[in-house]
């Protein structure tokens, strides 16, 4: 992204530290580091005293990074997010209805079978849901939406930050919720593989 070279020039022109153009954003000096070196990206409130800061508009000052929001939101959300989504689908109704079928039809091993499936399949789920939280921090897919849609003279509404938070918060709740459920049937396939060893 350009922005992280933009605000070094603009900052270094002025004669400023970052712990100088921190204080003056209201951030701390590692918000400020993290900019720069493109470890995140800041959100409208901070390009607005950024740009009111170094005395440019605040087209010049994400100059170069429209297109590149653009892309990532659009082959981030468009792609990869959909197929993670898919895939989550798909283990969690495999999860539902193969587990059901092994244990209602498999006998003892289909027990065994399916508390070991059972197992693998809610570690999956987690583990496709997280991935998919990780992509949307990772590529700042929150702060690009709010910025485009600044610069484009419109504003995310109440409504529409409010039900992004919902779905973080209940992301977290299902992380939580798959990470019991796997560890429950990975002790129940332990439980039941060992009872029929031994019995």
């Amino acid at each position: 992204m350009e922005l992280s070279k933009t605000i070094k020039r603009l900052r270094a022109e002025h004669g400023w530290s970052q712990e100088n153009l921190a204080e003056r954003a209201y951030v701390s000096r590692q918000t400020v580091s993290n900019w720069e070196n493109e470890k995140s990206y800041p959100d409208v409130h901070s390009l607005l005293i950024l740009s009111d800061l170094f005395c440019v508009s605040l087209d010049e000052l994400i100059k170069g990074d429209v297109d590149t929001m653009k892309n990532t939101i659009q082959n981030t959300d468009g792609k990869q997010l959909n197929r993670l989504q898919l895939l989550g689908v798909l283990q969690f109704f495999s999860l539902i209805f193969g587990i059901t079928l092994l244990v209602e039809y498999g006998g003892e091993i289909g027990i065994i079978l399916g508390a070991m499936l059972g197992g693998a399949l809610a570690v999956g789920i987690f583990l496709t849901f997280r991935k998919m939280e990780q992509i949307k921090q990772e590529n700042d897919i929150q702060t690009y939406r709010e910025v485009l849609a600044f610069i484009n003279g419109e504003t995310l509404d109440d409504i529409e930050k409010a039900n992004e938070q919902k779905k973080r918060v209940s992301m977290r709740n299902f992380e939580i919720a798959a990470a019991v459920v796997s560890g429950a049937m990975l002790i129940f396939a332990a439980v039941v593989a060992i009872m029929q060893f031994v019995g």
